[in-house]
């Protein structure tokens, strides 16, 4: 028999009740809170026991007022829509099983972890990225969103039972000790991941600012786990950072989507321009960028385009379908542009690089990103907790859905240490007794800087890309 959602949340809920006043131990000084008034509970509770009862009265063929009222009842239950339905069989299996380990677990364990413990495991079966936020860690959400936290500066998600690094954040204690996106970790101190859940190993990571921690790392290519001592940190990040690369050409880094990210990105540009009006071409950082907030995104992507959609989203509900798109601004005036993103770019980074790619309005180059198509929306359940819930997919503006699968770059280039090979000690006219003295200068060879090709191959090949732009346009 199916039932509406109301009702059989009241059979849980009834059966819940019993059990904390019949249970062998129970201690019935802790009643169950229910979900909804005792009021709107009732009814729903007898209309279930009714219809039982009735059901089982009708095993008598000559009892035609029962059948009747079962006639009724089940006209009424088909006009409740197939998806409003609940299995009362499988409810009353969770009841059960909820009773089983209130009375028979080796430790007792009070009946809101149990309930809560639930909630996080059917949330955290759908996907990754749904979760259940107790107090605390709705807190932690709108801090991380604000831009400061505490903790080792970390991106990190499960992958088997271990905690995957996604990303260290820039100038974080993560970063500072050399931990790499895909690094795997293995222990915290000496207590083993195998077997935690996320909240778990993320509240070992956090602790007093000056306080050290241990992280034993797997890392592709090692042939032995690595440790790094890390010292937690208050950490604040600096959303969007920006220089020169050379005269005319500017970069900006985007470390994380925060709130104000697409304001402090036109700070940048126009701190840029003040310095040099002359922009030849912008390489956009996105490597190793997690993501953040979707609207910081769009923001970014209208920094650079006049026009046109810049993202959509498709869900079941109505609210979780939206357009985002394009204001009439380009900041940088149709300048070249070079997108960077690698493995460690997801969600908003991606959401950048596939508008910016579809619009043909960027180079992307790099590696291959991280595959996170969905959106999440954090559901509040009272006025202390909520739920993280994937209510939709979002998809690039040209149809292409990012979940997966990630955005392809345009050049791949590959991270690469470079080593420059000296030459064989040459002669040149400046060399040599007597030269003719050039005109324009002294003739002296000024010492060689570190080549940006040596710090960062892929910044490196963005640079000669946009320098490619500006001589194809010059000879036009």
């Amino acid at each position: 028999m199916n039932l509406t959602a109301k009702s059989s949340l009241a059979f849980l809920l009834s059966t819940a009740l019993l059990m904390n006043v019949n249970s062998a131990g129970a201690d019935s000084s802790q009643p169950v809170t229910p979900l909804l008034p005792s009021s709107e509970i009732a009814p729903y509770i007898m209309a279930a026991d009714e219809v039982e009862a009735m059901q089982d009265a009708s095993t008598d063929e000559t009892n035609t007022d029962v059948n009747d009222q079962i006639t009724d009842a089940t006209e009424q239950t088909d006009k409740i829509p197939e998806d409003a339905r609940l299995p009362l069989k499988d409810l009353r299996l969770f009841a059960e099983i909820f009773n089983s380990i209130r009375t028979s677990y080796v430790e007792d364990v009070d009946d809101k972890t149990l309930l809560q413990n639930a909630i996080r495991g059917m949330l955290s079966g759908l996907d990754p990225h749904s979760a259940y936020l107790d107090s605390k860690i709705f807190e932690e959400l709108q801090i991380n969103t604000s831009g400061e936290f505490g903790g080792l500066g970390i991106e990190v998600q499960m992958d088997n039972g271990f905690v995957r690094v996604v990303t260290p954040i820039d100038d974080t204690p993560a970063s500072r000790a050399g931990l790499k996106a895909g690094d795997l970790i293995m222990k915290l101190d000496d207590k083993p991941v195998k077997g935690m859940t996320l909240d778990n190993a993320i509240n070992l990571m956090r602790g007093e600012p000056g306080s050290d921690i241990v992280l034993t790392v797997l890392r592709e290519g090692e042939e032995q786990p690595l440790e790094f001592t890390l010292t937690r940190d208050v950490i604040k990040v600096t959303s969007v950072r920006h220089r020169w690369l050379e005269d005319g050409y500017g970069y900006v880094r985007i470390s994380q989507f925060q709130v104000q990210t697409g304001d402090d990105l036109n700070k940048a540009i126009g701190k840029l321009q003040a310095d040099n009006q002359d922009l030849k071409g912008l390489v956009l950082d996105l490597r190793n960028n997690p993501g953040g907030v979707l609207q910081a995104a769009v923001d970014v992507v209208d920094t650079f385009l006049t026009n046109g959609l810049v993202v959509y989203t498709e869900g079941r509900i109505g609210s979780s379908k939206s357009q985002f798109h394009a204001t009439p601004k380009d900041l940088i005036n149709g300048a070249p542009l070079v997108v960077l993103i690698n493995g460690g770019s997801a969600s908003a980074s991606e959401i950048v690089a596939g508008a910016l790619q579809d619009h043909r309005r960027a180079i992307i180059m790099g590696t291959q990103s991280f595959g996170k198509g969905s959106v999440q929306t954090v559901i509040p359940v009272d006025a202390e907790n909520g739920i993280k819930l994937t209510t939709a997919r979002y998809y690039t503006p040209n149809g292409r859905s990012i979940q997966a699968q990630g955005i392809e770059p345009d050049i791949t280039i590959e991270r690469a240490k470079v080593e420059t090979i000296k030459p064989q000690v040459q002669y040149k006219e400046a060399d040599l007794a007597g030269h003719l003295e050039n005109e324009n200068g002294d003739g002296k060879v000024k010492e060689a800087k570190e080549q940006l090709a040596e710090r960062d191959y892929q910044l490196s090949e963005a640079l000669n890309v946009l320098k490619g732009f500006n001589i194809l346009s010059a000879n036009q």
